[in-house]
């Protein structure tokens, strides 16, 4: 970000956090909370629930690592395919500038898993030791029984929910029945059970232990999010014209009598901050836009019979030109906004296009090197070829082999193979033609290979004839 006067302050960033002070978030409730609540259960019903959706008598999605196949509903793709994995990954990328730019780290807020899982254990750690105050009284107490108790349940509950995650997440990657029935039955093979506790431990670790350390220090995002905003980029703001001077006052007190503004420096924003920090210093990298401080704020403003807002959802020229909502969204149609809009946009439909045209068929030609041409009984030049064809639909298929753009020669083996969906299917194809029907040595022909109920669906493949 260049430097610059005005508004550009608001953003400052001010290394204010402790980082060796464990947080301890307050809980909080509100219409911000109630979205993070929204997305917590979205996300997860989509994670664990998706890899045990049936499709066509397989699983829905499933990238299996054995076969070298990744279905998606009745897309299959092969490592032939790993173009669309790339765009996939553009996709996402592009997404994540442009969103960013227009609001935020509304990712890490509401979707990133570090922030899902985080909000899934601080819940059970709710349950289990309490609010705040309970959990602070708690570690700061001697050992005795109940705090064991109390430990030992939280961290059995957090095990659980871990290896339940890790089992999850391996059925993404092999079919989920078989891996359940080897759990069952204690089969499980040596990879198989190392990537359920690896996935295992790292969510039991991430959400349980580092925390607020990963968005703080590990994630790269919390470094760079900055080369992506901009003034107009919508970000959690405190009011500071509004807000300062800070100070405590009765509830029917004037604050201008006293020379106050609206913050009453009750800290209630910063104990219900996931990161621990204090959002008065202005922006900082380890914000993560959660708005937990908007939903605590505007119930501190409301028993104070004060306006709403003081802590908000803004961008660093509204704050200081005191810009309506309307002009913070006129705002949000800015060059690189409209670029990455654009871009995006010509990518998403490029590559939907790509999916909706791609004829399921694949054919790789292989000549016999052993033996370029023999006479065959009849008299008849002959050449071996090794046919490779992929059916990388869904449904199984019945082919036609045929040898197009040459006079004199023919195929002389079988002209049809069924391949069901998904699998390879070997073929090997004998094309023959009378001595002289074509020149010697090597001359060009075409193996066109059609679904026999469906035309559209064929590939011509080149090769070579040789005659001696």
């Amino acid at each position: 970000m260049s430097k610059q006067s005005g508004p550009r302050k608001v953003i400052e960033i001010k290394p204010v956090v402790d980082l060796e002070a464990k947080v301890y978030p307050r809980s909080i409730s509100g219409a911000f909370a109630r979205w993070r609540w929204i997305f917590v259960w979205l996300t997860q019903i989509v994670f664990y629930g998706l890899c045990w959706l049936p499709w066509h008598g397989r699983q829905a999605f499933l990238m299996d690592i054995d076969a070298r196949k990744f279905y998606f509903f009745d897309l299959v793709l092969w490592p032939q395919d790993t173009i669309y994995l790339v765009l996939l990954m553009i996709l996402g990328a592009l997404a994540l500038f442009l969103f960013t730019a227009v609001a935020g780290r509304l990712w890490c807020g509401y979707t990133c898993p570090q922030t899902v899982y985080t909000e899934i254990f601080l819940w059970i750690e709710k349950v289990i030791e309490g609010e705040r105050p309970q959990r602070i009284k708690l570690d700061a107490a001697p050992w005795s029984l109940r705090k064991l108790w109390l430990k030992t349940a939280k961290h059995t509950t957090w095990i659980v929910f871990s290896l339940w995650t890790g089992f999850t997440f391996v059925g993404y990657f092999m079919p989920i029945h078989e891996l359940a029935n080897d759990v069952l039955t204690f089969s499980m093979g040596a990879w198989s059970a190392f990537w359920v506790v690896f996935y295992a431990f790292a969510t039991y670790g991430n959400a349980g232990f580092l925390r607020e350390q990963m968005c703080r220090q590990i994630c790269p995002y919390a470094r760079f999010q900055f080369v992506m905003f901009d003034p107009d980029t919508l970000i959690i703001a405190y009011d500071t014209t509004r807000g300062e001077s800070r100070g405590a006052r009765a509830k029917s007190a004037d604050p201008k009598a006293l020379g106050l503004g609206d913050c009453i420096d009750c800290g209630i924003c910063v104990q219900v901050c996931p990161t621990g920090i204090d959002i008065r210093n202005g922006l900082q990298n380890e914000c993560i836009g959660c708005a937990a401080c908007i939903d605590a704020c505007d119930q501190v403003m409301d028993k104070m019979n004060y306006p709403r807002g003081l802590i908000r959802y803004s961008t660093e020229n509204a704050v200081v030109k005191r810009y309506s909502a309307m002009d913070i969204v006129r705002r949000a149609v800015r060059p690189r906004v409209l670029i990455y809009a654009a871009i995006l946009t010509l990518l998403t439909v490029a590559t939907a296009w790509s999916i909706a045209t791609r004829i399921p068929l694949k054919v790789n030609v292989l000549k016999d090197r052993n033996t370029l041409s023999r006479e065959a009984d009849n008299g008849m030049i002959e050449n071996t070829y090794r046919l490779q064809i992929m059916n990388t639909g869904d449904q199984t298929r019945k082919f036609h082999i045929s040898i197009v753009g040459v006079e004199g020669l023919r195929l002389t083996s079988d002209e049809e193979i069924t391949i069901v969906g998904g699998e390879i299917g070997t073929q090997t194809a004998v094309v023959g033609g009378e001595p002289g029907a074509v020149k010697a040595g090597a001359t060009a022909i075409k193996f066109h290979v059609a679904d026999v109920n469906d035309t559209k669906v064929a590939v011509t493949e080149e090769s070579k004839f040789w005659m001696p």
